[in-house]
This record gives structure tokens, C-alpha cells and sequence, in this order.
């Protein structure tokens, strides 16, 4: 099967996948809830935090050349199959939250040219139309990945470069337009008391921070589709770079074109308003083409990465065996069509749902925590043991930080997420408890292996169960 994926290939995928639809909301979604200084300490501790998880994930990548799947392998191999699946399932949801937030604001961009106040046609994206048109969408990223990973890996390198065009141009006209008087204007927010303290202000950031950098793992889920195991680290490496200069450039020189509270009162995405601020309304007409075609990017590579989850976790025995069948091109058929099914189940949700894409945001945001987590905690578990590094100390010293501080990383994004959503998570992780048992009962093995399985069981049955009682007080939305 010739379908390698070489280093240029894996960067485009991981970069595409990251710098979706989030990006162009980023300077309302940071200011609505923090003024520059807090937004600047924010992005310090996701681009610490985050570079020592892609350490983690380039370490493991080199001393574990036997994990192919990533964040499934890894959890799996460092605390055994319970974890592993979940961690599996977990991705495999994030996966599928994340292209259905895709499919849904493609159509609330593509409204912006369409509707009027007299007549709205795709709104925001979960109207009957804006289903139909999704609905397309996504069986048409399908039938592109059927083809074969590699060919739909080509035509995503085309559109990553299409859509770095709109965010230079936008970059460079506000670097021009910037006034550091407006900047650091009340930088700490301390004017607007309802932002609450600078604390308060960095962990709101948070969850927007983790959100537009998910999709890093992607070139260690296909590690198994790459030509050599250097590339899928320094794939990782440069995409992360690449997207934090994107991001921090993003939010901080809009600072320097509108006020913290100016920024908080448009409407997203933000950045077509800010462009229009700066030089008339085709600015609005760049960025909103240039936001489709970026999320269409992330939609097609996010459809490759939603496919190879369940592939993977079959692979390893965390999944039915049937997940793992490849059609004569290479993909995985089965779990590409099992991924599309599920996104379009996840659509059909869009058609009741007042707040779709900030909802699948947040429970897709929360979904990943387990796999990066415990993809850190792995990465430290491996250093500390220090069976292989061959007398290379140095190598291990820069493992251990990385790993401390990626371990302690994802337990702040734990806090920073918040109950009700990690409620709504659990609520979709139960069942994913059916789909383990029944597939360890299928290869003949104990149906519960381990007493704090137990425990974790438990646990999931007793926060789904909050989370519908909730829902039902009306406390808790969907």
C-alpha cells in the first residue's frame, strides 16, 4: 500500500487540522472575556503548556517506535486497556465534535453573503438548508478520504496554503493600522469589573486556547501512515510554531486596532469585521471566503484523523475488529463510514439546538482532555523509568520537564473546563462503555479485568447520571 505520508504532507494535515474555524473568531472570543494582559499570560502558559506536549508526543514517537495510533497507543501501553479505550473513545468523540462544528459554521460563514434580516437562510448554521448543505459536506470529505489517505492528504496541502492567505493579509493590514496607545490602554481590564479578577481573565482564555490547538496529535494518530518516524515530530514541531505566531499575532495586534470592549461587541467572526474596520467591506468579503476554505481545509483533515481513530483502537483490540477493514485505496472504510454516520447523527442534533457550534465547541474541548492527558502522563512515566534512553541523559532531563509540565497542563485544563461540561462528557462517554464490553466479550476476555475499573465505571454512570438529571431541571444544556 503506497499511501506514506512525508513530512510536508503530515505539517499541512497537523497545521490544517489546527487552524480551522477558531482563529477567526479569536480577537471577540479572547476579549470578550480578558483584556491584553491576561490574554498575553494566557497564550504563555498554552504555548509552555503545549510545547512540552508536543515534546511528549515527539519524545514518545522516537523511544516507542512501536506505538503506532498516538494518544490511543499511548494510554494503553502506559495504564492498560480500561484507560486505553476510553482514551480511544474520547478522541474518537472529539473527532467527531469537531467536524460537526466544521459542517455547521461553513454554512453560518457561507449566510453572511446569503441571508438578510428578511430572510434568513443558513443562520447559523442549524437550519433545515444549513443541514442539507452539511449533510453534502460531509459525505463529499468522505467520499475524498475514500480515495485514499495520501490523495486526500495532497489536496489538503493545497487548501492550507489557500487559507494562510486571508490571515497574512489581515495580519499585515492590522500590524499597519495598530495604535499601541489602544493597546495598552487599561491592558489588565480593570475598568470592566464584570471580567472579574486577572486570574479570572486567564483561565476564561483557557478553553478558547486548548480548542484552536486541537488536532497537535494529528501526525502521531497517523504515525503509522508516515515515511519515517523523525517526520511525524518534527511535523508536530513546526505546525505548533507556525500556529502560535498565527495566534498570538492575531490577538494581540487586534488590541492595537479596537478596545478590549470594542472587540467584545462584534459579532463572529470577528476578524472579517476588524479587516472591514481597517480598509471597507472587501475586508469582510476576504476573510469570510478565506474562513470557508480554511474550515473546509480542517473539515477534510479532520475526516482523515476521525477515520484513523477507530482504525487505530481496533488495531490494538480496544475496538471491534471490523473498525480495522481498508478498502482497495487504503482507507479505512468501515471506521470512515462509522465517523461520517456519527457526525451526521451529531448534525441532526444541530436542527434543536439554539447555541450549536459554542456547545459542540466546549464538549469537544473537554472530550480530548483524557487522551492528552494521559498521553503526558505517559510521556513522564516513560522518562522517569529511563529504560530507553541508552545513556543519553540530557535527552531524558528535557523528557522529565516536558512531561511535568504537560502533566500538569492537562490537570489545569481539567479546572479550567468546568463541571457542567465535563458532565455533558461523561454523559457521552457511557456509551462507550457498552461498545467495551461488547467488544472484549467478542475476543473472549473478562468483561471487567481490573478492580479500579470498577471505580472508573462508576464514575461515568454517576455523572451521566447527574447530567440527565440537570438536563431535565433545565440547570443543564445541551
Amino acid at each position: 500500500m503506497n499511501n506514506k505520508l512525508g513530512l510536508g504532507a503530515l505539517t499541512a494535515l497537523v497545521l490544517s487540522t489546527m487552524v480551522g474555524a477558531g482563529i477567526f473568531s479569536l480577537p471577540q472570543n479572547m476579549a470578550a472575556g480578558a483584556g491584553p494582559g491576561a490574554v498575553m499570560i494566557g497564550w504563555l502558559i498554552t504555548g509552555i503548556g503545549m510545547l512540552g506536549l508536543v515534546r511528549v508526543f515527539y519524545s514518545l514517537s522516537i523511544r516507542k517506535p512501536d506505538l503506532d495510533g498516538g494518544v490511543i497507543a499511548y494510554a494503553q501501553a502506559g495504564f492498560g486497556s480500561f484507560l486505553g479505550f476510553n482514551s480511544a473513545w474520547g478522541f474518537w468523540l472529539n473527532t467527531l465534535l469537531a467536524n460537526t462544528s466544521y459542517a455547521v459554521v461553513v454554512f453560518s460563514a457561507i449566510g453572511y453573503f446569503t441571508d438578510t434580516p428578511d430572510n434568513i437562510i443558513f443562520g447559523a448554521g442549524n437550519t433545515w438548508q444549513a443541514f442539507v448543505g452539511a449533510t453534502v459536506l460531509i459525505w463529499l470529505m468522505h467520499y475524498l478520504v475514500t480515495r485514499g489517505v495520501k490523495e486526500a492528504a495532497l489536496v489538503n496541502i493545497a487548501v492550507t496554503f489557500a487559507k494562510l492567505v486571508p490571515l497574512c493579509a489581515f495580519l499585515g493590514f492590522t500590524v499597519l493600522a495598530a495604535n499601541m496607545d489602544k493597546f495598552s490602554f487599561d491592558i489588565w481590564a480593570q475598568h470592566n469589573s464584570e471580567l472579574g479578577s486577572v486570574m479570572d481573565q486567564v483561565r476564561y482564555t483557557m478553553s478558547i486556547t486548548l480548542w484552536v490547538f486541537i488536532g497537535i496529535e494529528g501526525a502521531v494518530v497517523l504515525s503509522g501512515r508516515a515515511k519515517d518516524r523523525k517526520s511525524i515530530g518534527q511535523a508536530t514541531i513546526i505546525a505548533l510554531l507556525i500556529a502560535l505566531v498565527l495566534y498570538v499575532a492575531v490577538t494581540l495586534f487586534a488590541f492595537g486596532v479596537m478596545t478590549q470592549q470594542e472587540l467584545a461587541e462584534l459579532n463572529n467572526p470577528s476578524m472579517a469585521l476588524i479587516l472591514e474596520h481597517i480598509v471597507g467591506p472587501w475586508g469582510a468579503w476576504i476573510i469570510n471566503i478565506g474562513l470557508i476554505v480554511s474550515v473546509c481545509g480542517a473539515l477534510l483533515s479532520w475526516t482523515v484523523v476521525t477515520a484513523e481513530a477507530p482504525l487505530v483502537a481496533a488495531n490494538l483490540n480496544l475496538f471491534p475488529k471490523w473498525f480495522s477493514k481498508e478498502n482497495a485505496h487504503g482507507a479505512p472504510i468501515t471506521a470512515l463510514t462509522a465517523s461520517t454516520l456519527g457526525v451526521q447523527a451529531f448534525l441532526v442534533m444541530t436542527l434543536f439546538s439554539e447555541s450549536t457550534y459554542l456547545t459542540l465547541v466546549n464538549i469537544a474541548t473537554s472530550s480530548i482532555l483524557i487522551p492528552y492527558g494521559l498521553s503526558a502522563a505517559f510521556g513522564l512515566k516513560v522518562a522517569l523509568a529511563n529504560k530507553d534512553y541508552s545513556n543519553q541523559g540530557l535527552a531524558r532531563y528535557w523528557d522529565l520537564i516536558a512531561g511535568t509540565i504537560a502533566t500538569t497542563y492537562g490537570v489545569w485544563l481539567i479546572y479550567a473546563a468546568g463541571l457542567d461540561y465535563l458532565l455533558l462528557v461523561a454523559l457521552l462517554y457511557l456509551p462507550g462503555l457498552a461498545v467495551m464490553l461488547w467488544t472484549r466479550r467478542s475476543q473472549h476476555e473478562s468483561l471487567v479485568q481490573h478492580k479500579y475499573e470498577w471505580l472508573g465505571i462508576t464514575c461515568i454512570v454517576l455523572m451521566s447520571l447527574s447530567a440527565l438529571g440537570l438536563i431535565f431541571q433545565g440547570t443543564l444544556s445541551i
